[in-house]
């Protein structure tokens, strides 16, 4: 069973990890992307705003868990992603997969996140502080009298 989400509501990594609880799922891989702070090109990050075509996007998602489904051997399976304006640290996107054993789990959890950056109408923009521009040190001796 999948589930997908797109919301500007805040994402939880223990929401989707009982989302994932299935009889027989000794596997449960959660992949957690979150906003950072990296350098941008108009200083640091401070935030990312996520845009999407709702309905596409949706539609994705659950063609994304159906072929999901179709090549591994899913008990379970999360997509969910964030819109709107978010603060660096916050979650942006929870995908999740269970399945019988760890390896199939893994596997499904990097193809869903995989495809998803690809595929999925989804867009983000930068919210950046600007670099500050280093300070020169003023010469103390400029503006003074000679005598």
């Amino acid at each position: 069973m999948a589930s997908v989400r797109l919301t500007d509501r805040p994402l939880s990594v223990a929401s989707a990890f009982r989302a994932l609880e299935a009889r027989g799922a000794g596997g449960v891989t959660i992949f957690v992307g979150r906003v950072r702070p990296d350098p941008g090109t108009g200083g640091r990050v401070v935030a990312l705003v996520y845009e999407a075509h709702r309905g596409p996007a949706l539609a994705r998602f659950r063609a994304l868990a159906r072929e999901a489904e179709r090549r591994f051997p899913t008990l379970g399976l999360v997509l969910w992603h964030r819109t709107g304006r978010l603060r660096v640290g916050e979650i942006s996107v929870i995908v999740g997969a269970a399945c019988a054993h760890r390896a199939p789990a893994f596997a499904t959890a990097r193809f869903l996140i995989e495809d998803l950056k690809v595929t999925v109408p989804i867009w983000k923009s930068e919210r950046a502080r600007p670099a500050r521009r280093p300070r020169r040190p003023r010469d103390r001796r400029v503006g003074r009298s000679a005598g």
